[in-house]
């Protein structure tokens, strides 16, 4: 079975080839291309955040007692993060490249961060605290993202 660990951080990455995609888009002024491959980054990074607030921080804080801690730390970025994309989203229905390009650059850095956290902190502590349980709650993850897809 998967660690929590490997399923996560390769969702990460395939998130991030999600707003390539978008980005690559808006680079030759696909406007109605940009729309809808920003629109799946978007639905897919939402989804991958519901499932980790629904489910793992819960869980994690529950086995553990930590609730102030890296949990806590990821939901404040969860929400800054979801700023940044309501502003990349602005631009885009603007169809101003430049401000795109800048916003993008913003959220990109912001996940960029929060992603090196979460893949050499918070996960590693998940496999280990929550044990066989860590993979399963992986698994519940993977299947709340793939309900947004559809």
């Amino acid at each position: 079975m998967e660690s929590l660990s490997n399923r996560l951080g390769r969702h990460h990455r395939e998130c991030d080839a999600l707003f390539a995609d978008a980005e690559s888009a808006v680079a030759r002024a696909d406007w109605s291309l940009a729309c809808v491959r920003f629109g799946a980054f978007r639905a897919e990074l939402e989804g991958h955040f519901a499932a980790e607030e629904s489910l793992l921080f819960p869980r994690f804080e529950a086995v553990t007692g930590i609730t102030e801690g890296p949990t806590r730390v990821m939901r404040s970025e969860h929400a800054a993060m979801r700023e940044a994309l309501a502003r990349v989203a602005d631009a885009l229905a603007r169809q101003d490249a430049d401000d795109f390009a800048g916003e993008g650059e913003t959220l990109f850095i912001l996940l960029q961060q929060h992603n090196m956290k979460e893949e050499s902190v918070l996960y590693p502590m998940c496999d280990l605290r929550l044990g066989a349980e860590a993979a399963t709650l992986g698994e519940r993850m993977e299947h709340m993202v793939e309900e947004v897809r559809i």
